[in-house]
C-alpha cells in the first residue's frame, strides 16, 4: 500500500512539474513578438517593445493602437524595414549607437518621430546638427619638410574623420618605406613632418634618408591621398594652387563629398 501511495505521489509531482514547465514555455513563447516592418521580420521580447510608455510600439503591443497583421499573423508596420534595426537597437541598449559612416540621420529622425520615441529623436537630431557643423569646418593635413614648411603638400577636406584616415594611410605607406621609422619623420594632429624632404633637379620633391637613400616621391604620397579619397566617395573639388598647371605639380588638394 505504501509503495502504491509513493508511486502515485511521484506521478503527481511529475505531472505538476511538467505542467509548470509547459506554463513557463508558454509564457516565454508569448513574450516573443515578431514584427513585419516593411517586409523585414524582427523577433524580440515584449518587454523590449514596451520599454517606453506611450510610444507607438508600446501602444500596439498593449492593444491601445490598432495594427494590421500580415498573412502569417505578425504585426505589420508599413515603415522602413532597414532603418528599424536602429530603432530596435535603441530600445535594447537605451542609447543611440550607429555604424561608422552612417548618413541617414534625417530619415532616422523621421522614423523616431513616427514611433513616438522623443529621446531617440532628440539624440538623432543632435548628432545630425553636430555633423552639419563639422561639415562646414574645413580640416587640413600638411605633409612638409621639418626644415622648410613651404616645401610639401596640403590636403583640405570638410570631413575630419576622412583627414584622419588619409593621415593614417600616408603614415602607413611612409613607414613601410622607411627603415629608420620613426626617426625619419614625426606626426602631430594635422602635420606630418619629414626629416629630409629635398627638391631634386627635375623638380620632383623626394623624401630621402640621411645617407641619400631614395625612399619615395611626394607624388607617391599625393597619389595615395587621391586614391583613398575616391574609394571613400569623395571628389577632388579643385587644386588650390592652379598656377602649377597640373594636379600632379600642385601644392594642395581639396576634397569634398
Amino acid at each position: 500500500m505504501e509503495r502504491k501511495t509513493n508511486r502515485r505521489e511521484k506521478e503527481c509531482e511529475e505531472k505538476h512539474s511538467n505542467s509548470e514547465g509547459s506554463e513557463q514555455d508558454k509564457d516565454y513563447k508569448t513574450s516573443l513578438i515578431t514584427l513585419n516592418v516593411g517586409g523585414y521580420l524582427y523577433i524580440t521580447q515584449k518587454q523590449t517593445l514596451t520599454k517606453y510608455p506611450d510610444s507607438f510600439l508600446e501602444g500596439v503591443i498593449n492593444g491601445k493602437i490598432m495594427c494590421p497583421f500580415d498573412a502569417d499573423g505578425h504585426y505589420f508596420i508599413d515603415r522602413d524595414g532597414l532603418l528599424f534595426r536602429h530603432i530596435l537597437n535603441f530600445l535594447r541598449n537605451g542609447e543611440l549607437l550607429l555604424p561608422e559612416g552612417f548618413r541617414e540621420n534625417q530619415l532616422l529622425a523621421q522614423e523616431a518621430d513616427f514611433f513616438q520615441l522623443k529621446v531617440l529623436s532628440d539624440a538623432v537630431k543632435s548628432r545630425w546638427e553636430k555633423e552639419q557643423l563639422a561639415s562646414r569646418e574645413t580640416t587640413f593635413l600638411e605633409i612638409t619638410d621639418s626644415h622648410d614648411r613651404s616645401q610639401g603638400l596640403r590636403i583640405f577636406c570638410n570631413a575630419p574623420d576622412f583627414i584622419a584616415k588619409i593621415k593614417s594611410r600616408i603614415v602607413l605607406v611612409s613607414k613601410s618605406r622607411l627603415d629608420g621609422f620613426p626617426e625619419e619623420f614625426s606626426v602631430s594632429s594635422n602635420i606630418i613632418q619629414f626629416k629630409y624632404f629635398i627638391k631634386s633637379e627635375n623638380g620632383t620633391r623626394l623624401v630621402l634618408k640621411e645617407d641619400n637613400t631614395f625612399v619615395c616621391t611626394l607624388e607617391t604620397l599625393k597619389f595615395e591621398a587621391i586614391m583613398t579619397a575616391l574609394k571613400c566617395g569623395f571628389r577632388l573639388l579643385t587644386s588650390l594652387d592652379c598656377s602649377k598647371g597640373s594636379i600632379v605639380h600642385s601644392d594642395a588638394l581639396h576634397f569634398i563629398k
